[in-house]
């Protein structure tokens, strides 16, 4: 990896899913960390079994520093959050804005957002990613129109005041918009071309 990038670090690799034997990887991770390759391992998409993740938690010796999860307006996850902030892991939300399974149309029509942006003179997605910088969050929305990606950056040109925030803090129901089971997830795991 670190060839084809022609450099001598990497400053963050992310063990993508708590599928297949996702110790034996994490230890790989740890070694890379150890040799320097690697500056900082994180989790990605272990919420869906907490199982797993507890289980990384137990064994690892070299803790996650960052953990990736469906979080947006609709589903904050607390909990989840709660237990990271408890071992001293950040928090990176994919989907902030809602994803591509409908969800980006679902919060950039909700009301409340809609009022804050007005008030603004600001975007739904604007008003979204600016909550995410405030609550301490990384979010990494996807975007290959430079119209858009100019938005994104324009999120730390204003503060989004107390008031406003727990109005986007009171929009959570835990509704998520990537709606695949753990079942699912480990059938794709276990898929063979041959299948």
């Amino acid at each position: 990896m670190l060839e084809r990038l022609d450099t001598d670090y990497i400053d963050l690799v992310y063990l993508h899913q708590a599928v297949g034997d996702y110790m034996a990887g994490y230890r790989g991770l740890e070694e890379a960390v150890r040799q320097g390759k690697v500056r900082a391992i994180g989790l990605s998409n272990f919420d869906v079994n907490e199982e797993r993740f507890n289980d990384v938690l137990a064994k690892a010796e070299i803790k996650p520093a960052i953990v990736q999860i469906e979080l947006h307006p609709y589903a904050q996850r607390k909990e989840f959050r709660k237990k990271c902030a408890d071992n001293n892991i950040a928090i990176e939300g994919w989907y902030p804005l809602g994803g591509t399974h409908g969800g980006n149309d679902i919060l950039f029509r909700d009301p409340v957002i809609l009022e804050i942006a007005g008030r603004y003179g600001k975007t739904p997605a604007e008003i979204i990613l600016r909550w995410h910088v405030q609550e301490g969050f990384s979010a990494i929305p996807g975007s290959r129109n430079p119209a858009h990606i100019k938005q994104n950056i324009s999120v730390y040109s204003f503060t989004l005041s107390e008031s406003d925030m727990n109005k986007i803090r009171a929009l959570d129901s835990e509704k998520r918009f990537f709606t695949s089971t753990w079942e699912e997830i480990q059938r794709f795991n276990d898929w063979r071309p041959e299948d």
